[in-house]
C-alpha cells in the first residue's frame, strides 16, 4: 500500500482543515487507517484511526469533539476533518495503514504517507 497525504496548510486558530490520504492498491478496505502527528522535537503521536470493516473510530483525548475521521473505500481514501483548530495542533500530520484491527501504536503501522504540514496561528 502506498499512501499520499494532502490538505495541510496555514490556518488561524478556530479554523478548519480537511486532510486526505489517498491509497494505492485493491485491498484498502482491509486496512485500519490512522492519523498521527509530530511536532518539532517531539515523538510521533496518535491522533485518530478508523478500523477496517466496522468503520469504528478512535481519537486521542486532545482532539475528541474537534476532529472527525472517515473513509471512502470506493475512493481508497481516508479523511481527517479538523475543526476548532488550536496552535497546539501545529505539526506534520501523517497517515498510516495497518492490516486488520485498530491500533494506536505507531510501531504497529506498516505503511506511511509522506506527511503534510498543519500550522495553526494564534
Amino acid at each position: 500500500v502506498q499512501l499520499q497525504a494532502s490538505g495541510g496548510g496555514l490556518v488561524q486558530a478556530g479554523g478548519s482543515l480537511r486532510l486526505s490520504c489517498a491509497a494505492s492498491g485493491r485491498t484498502f478496505g482491509s486496512y485500519t487507517m490512522g492519523w498521527f502527528r509530530q511536532a518539532p522535537g517531539e515523538e510521533r503521536n496518535f491522533v485518530s484511526a478508523i478500523s477496517a470493516g466496522t468503520f469504528s473510530t478512535y481519537y486521542a483525548d486532545s482532539v475528541k469533539g474537534r476532529f472527525t475521521i472517515s473513509r471512502d473505500n470506493s475512493k481508497n481514501t481516508a479523511y481527517l476533518q479538523m475543526n476548532s483548530l488550536k496552535p497546539e495542533d501545529t505539526a506534520v500530520y501523517y497517515c498510516a495503514a495497518v492490516r486488520g484491527s485498530y491500533s494506536d501504536d505507531v510501531k504497529k503501522y506498516n505503511y506511511w504517507g509522506q506527511g503534510t504540514q498543519v500550522t495553526v496561528s494564534s
